[in-house]
């Protein structure tokens, strides 16, 4: 495959560039994007192989930006005439306007992944092989099991970004993702349990037999675990929440409300709070696309920006904002790296990437022992979000109470339930094992789907709403 993008219009770069300048004349900011993007994906379920899918795409997006407008075109056509057409229908943003193109970004010499691509390696037959020894190995584990579904799926995509300029900038972006869910029952009740892992790097760590096992193992062990769990209480507790993927949690009902364009818009519960305390002393949260392989990184973003370390909530208080271009500009802010998007039809936004919280000075062992009454959240499923009024509500998928400080039995259908701003002060205690999750997060927004890290630290947060199936 030729990564040279530009190579594959129809035209030389020098007719591109004219193309595009003209388009953008009197625009404060744009860009030409250019993408081509493979993905596979291979899914093992009830003990066959009932899914398999490749596609390859490519095209490109062009955008003219105005003040708070956008000009968008884009095409799966790679040719001048294309290029041309859509030249003409984001001038149509500029008419009658006339702004000062923006410098460009800096440039980087850093780089957080590899460039293979990791579809093809290992084979299509090797793959499957792996799927079926996990469906193999779980059902030989317990004879609880009565259903494995295990999925290996892979993404390679290559992006090139051209600006009125001439500055040019190339990502080529690698992708893997292995899931396995497992279904236990005893008579007619039935719980499930689930493991993922992934990240920008190829399979060949998880296709060694001692990875996969660890994580089939704790899929089948979070599924026993719930099938031997009681009914949730119900009211106002105090939750410790597990370290790793509950930064789902922190994700969505803050992260969110601290992209910049709700907050520009007024819309996010965190808008005009810059220097004010959002949270409880002893909490910070940072927003990070520089750390190698990890599944939210990105050696720059979908506009040209180097990714950042960019530190939100310092000790409680608001520093920061993750801004694209536009928002930052229109903010008089400086953009962080945060301006992504899904592909080529879709326009860039404030997006997060790693999005955490540091840790603090407490072992989990003195926050659990700490709790009198209340709730052991170890890991999430689902949850919604209003980003205006901060609002949350997420479903647990492994629970157990704390009574007295100590671990007691597992329960099922609890979910927590809150304000964003207002749960943030609630955190009293804050462990000292903070790390991100094992690459499975997804994000939406705006009908965009971009891949994420989260993660946080054990947190204590003292009397929380908890939603459950026993009052």
């Amino acid at each position: 495959m030729n990564t040279d993008l530009l190579s594959l219009f129809d035209c030389d770069e020098a007719k591109l560039r004219r193309i595009l300048s003209n388009a953008l004349s009197g625009s404060d900011d744009g860009e030409l994007f250019v993408e081509h993007a493979q993905a596979e994906s291979l899914t093992f379920d009830n003990g066959r192989l009932k899914g398999g899918s490749f596609n390859t795409d490519q095209g490109f997006g062009l955008r003219a930006v105005a003040g708070e407008a956008v000009g968008y075109a884009h095409a799966g056509e790679l040719s001048a005439a294309a290029l041309g057409r859509a030249a003409d229908a984001v001038r149509a943003v500029t008419a009658g306007y006339s702004g000062s193109y923006a410098a460009a970004p800096q440039r980087t010499n850093k780089k957080y992944y590899g460039d293979e691509n990791p579809i093809g390696q290992p084979s299509f037959e090797e793959k499957v092989k792996l799927l079926t020894e996990i469906d193999a190995y779980l059902r030989g584990r317990d004879p609880k099991v009565r259903q494995v579904t295990a999925t290996a799926s892979a993404s390679w995509q290559v992006v090139d970004i051209l600006r009125a300029d001439g500055h040019r900038v190339q990502d080529i972006r690698p992708m893997t993702r292995v899931n396995i869910s497992v279904v236990v029952g005893d008579g007619d009740r039935q719980e499930s349990g689930s493991f993922g892992t992934g990240g920008r790097m190829g399979f060949g760590d998880f296709v060694a037999s001692g990875n996969w096992k660890t994580g089939a193992d704790e899929a089948l062990r979070q599924a026993l675990v719930n099938l031997e769990a009681i009914e949730a209480p119900a009211g106002t507790m105090d939750v410790v929440l597990g370290n790793g993927w509950p930064g789902v949690m922190l994700h969505e009902a803050v992260g969110h409300g601290l992209e910049g364009d709700f907050n520009r818009k007024k819309t996010s519960a965190f808008a005009g709070l810059l220097g004010e305390m959002v949270a409880a002393p002893g909490v910070t949260v940072v927003d990070d696309g520089t750390i190698d392989s990890r599944r939210g990184s990105i050696t720059i973003d979908d506009e040209g920006t180097p990714s950042g370390y960019n530190v939100l909530i310092e000790n409680g208080r608001l520093v920061g904002y993750m801004q694209d271009r536009q928002n930052a500009r229109l903010m008089g802010m400086q953009p962080t790296g945060n301006g992504r998007r899904q592909g080529y039809a879709h326009v860039p936004m404030p997006r997060m990437t790693n999005t955490y919280m540091l840790g603090g000075d407490r072992t989990p062992e003195e926050i659990i022992a700490s709790v009198k009454k209340g709730i052991y959240a170890v890991s999430f499923g689902g949850g919604q979000v209003d980003i205006t009024s901060g609002k949350f509500v997420f479903g647990c998928t492994e629970a157990y109470m704390i009574e007295d400080g100590r671990i007691g039995p597992a329960i099922k259908g609890a979910m927590l339930i809150g304000n964003g701003p207002d749960a943030m002060k609630r955190v009293s205690m804050v462990g000292n094992d903070s790390k991100l999750d094992t690459g499975i997060g997804n994000c939406g927004k705006a009908g965009q789907w971009v891949p994420v890290g989260v993660g946080q630290p054990h947190l204590r947060m003292d009397q929380v709403t908890v939603g459950g199936t026993k009052a």
